[in-house]
């Protein structure tokens, strides 16, 4: 006699929606204002100027980086060169990983 089986039945499943603009607070009662993306006039002066020298000092020792790759012999490099000058493009870290470990010492 072959008996009948039955599938179990399906879980119920509960969707919650969450509305991002009346989003509020834990535990508080008033609206959470989004954050607003910071604008240049936003900054202290002293942060306006941490950028700029940043940014100069990255562009020297990119600038460096690339003299370097092109003056020197590929058996010189650790590496292909068209990866070192993709790494480049990482900043401030691909310059600064190619003057640690991109080129090999030369042997006077």
């Amino acid at each position: 006699m072959l008996s009948e089986q039955t599938s179990p039945p399906m879980p119920i499943r509960q969707t919650v929606s969450v509305d991002i603009e009346r989003d509020t607070a834990p535990g508080e009662g008033h609206m959470v204002e989004p954050r607003r993306k910071k604008q240049w006039s936003d900054l202290s002066p002293a942060q306006q100027r941490a950028i700029i020298v940043g940014g100069i000092v990255e562009l020297i020792m990119t600038t460096i980086a690339l003299f370097d790759l092109v003056r020197r012999p590929a058996k010189s490099v650790r590496g292909p060169k068209p990866l070192w000058l993709l790494a480049f493009f990482v900043q401030p870290f691909g310059p600064i990983f190619y003057f640690l470990v991109g080129r090999r010492r030369s042997h006077q």
